[in-house]
């Protein structure tokens, strides 16, 4: 059996993104599509319309773990179950916003330093709390960027990104902490709550 390499993962996991957020583009008028492009509204109404169904999973994992695997862990090293979705809740609060023109969260702060202390308290309580605040102030700062400032590239990262790349990296980034959740939930004999198989 072949080995499956994590950037290969990371792909597959992109790649699934853009296929969500195509399907989600193929149904808007014909009117609003340009040569095969995007106008920028319109992906960031896809992307929060995406980032709604990354949610409602990543509450019902949230919930359907108990409050004492929240420190699981696979190996040192790796975040625990609750430092994944307070990552999450991070994403939210600071990189989904900046990648779109708002401003982040004052509840993170700035720097790698701040986040890192928000995703050091991962208790259930404070996750299930994050996430839900966090959301919603991802939709909230996201949705107030005005239709020409969304337009403008953005740079993060040490690169420049239009909205349709900042919607792919965001969603791809996210779709891929809830696949390492789910793979968390089932080596712990958690079966995800919206899985019909076993």
């Amino acid at each position: 059996m072949r080995a499956i390499s994590i950037p290969s993962v990371r792909r597959a996991v992109r790649a699934g993104a853009l296929v969500a957020l195509a399907v989600a583009f193929a149904t808007r008028p014909v009117a609003a599509q340009t040569a095969g492009t995007f106008d920028a509204p319109t992906v960031r109404q896809a992307y929060l319309t995406e980032l709604d169904s990354l949610q409602s999973k990543f509450l019902q994992l949230a919930e359907a773990f108990p409050a004492d695997k929240y420190s699981w862990r696979p190996a040192a090293g790796v975040r625990s179950v609750g430092e994944v979705f307070m990552h999450v809740a991070t994403e939210y609060y600071l990189f989904s916003p900046m990648l779109f023109g708002a401003a982040s969260s004052p509840v993170v702060g700035t720097g790698p330093q701040a986040y890192r202390k928000l995703e050091a308290t991962p208790t259930k309580e404070e996750v299930l709390k994050h996430l839900k605040e966090g959301l919603a102030y991802t939709k909230q700062s996201v949705g107030a960027v005005s239709a020409d400032s969304l337009a403008n590239k953005r740079k993060m990262f040490g690169q420049e990104f239009t909205v349709l790349e900042s919607a792919l990296v965001m969603t791809g980034d996210l779709h891929e902490h809830l696949g390492q959740l789910i793979a968390y939930a089932r080596v712990n004999g958690i079966k995800p709550p919206w899985s019909r198989g076993m």
